[in-house]
């Protein structure tokens, strides 16, 4: 299996089923698509159907979006049980990623992944309240209900969904609770994310659309080193 993915300190689709490949131990190779300098589109469009990443090559079996991806993993490895083995709870993940992959626009928008940086206060907590509070519901419930650390006791793939958002919290030091800042805790600490932090923490590029002091205006594309 190949994984295609975007520049780890900013691609969160990415991000999301490299690590239930990581951490299920699923043996895979990766290949990192740039998002960003000369013609990195059309490398895109020539290795990926959508002209997105990320994209999983399994043989002559092309998957290039991110829930199928994981649906396909759980599929063909059903015993690494990458969704709670409860069908209870199975139900609930899947409607928690489902909700993830649907939903949160308003941070995704003010509040981009970057892993690299730290940017107190430069994300107006009012802008993405309604996220914020929906996300402490949404922990809090079933973090109450299985005990934690993770969603469902164990690291399951609706973990894998919520991770980029963990990283936005942390990045930008929104407000929130005690519970969803031990969740954070808890995602941060897992080693396959540490394997794919220390990864992004070492690569050179930038992607100015994803950083906040471009996005905001304060400095010009193209001057963040």
């Amino acid at each position: 299996m190949k994984l295609l993915i975007g520049n780890r300190n900013y691609s969160t689709w990415s991000l999301r089923p490299w690590l239930v490949l990581r951490h299920f131990d699923i043996p895979f190779e990766d290949e990192v698509l740039q998002l960003s300098g000369e013609g990195w589109r059309e490398t895109l469009a020539k290795r990926s159907p959508t002209g997105k990443v990320p994209v999983l090559i399994d043989g002559d079996l092309v998957v290039y979006e991110t829930l199928a991806i994981i649906e396909y993993l759980a599929d063909v490895f059903p015993e690494k049980q990458i969704w709670p083995a409860d069908r209870y709870d199975r139900a609930l993940a899947r409607a928690a990623a489902s909700e993830m992959h649907a939903g949160f626009t308003a941070l995704r928008n003010h509040a981009p992944m970057n892993l690299r940086a730290s940017h107190p206060g430069k994300v107006d907590a009012d802008a993405v309240r309604k996220d914020l509070h929906r996300v402490e519901t949404l922990w809090g419930e079933l973090l109450t209900r299985s005990g934690g650390p993770y969603l469902f006791a164990e690291f399951t793939a609706a973990d894998a969904m919520y991770a980029p958002l963990a990283t936005r919290l942390r990045t930008y030091d929104l407000p929130v609770s005690d519970t969803a800042a031990r969740y954070v805790e808890a995602i941060y600490a897992l080693p396959a994310f540490q394997d794919w932090l220390s990864q992004a923490l070492q690569e050179p590029w930038v992607v100015d659309d994803d950083e906040i002091d471009v996005i905001q205006g304060r400095v010009a594309p193209g001057t963040i080193a």
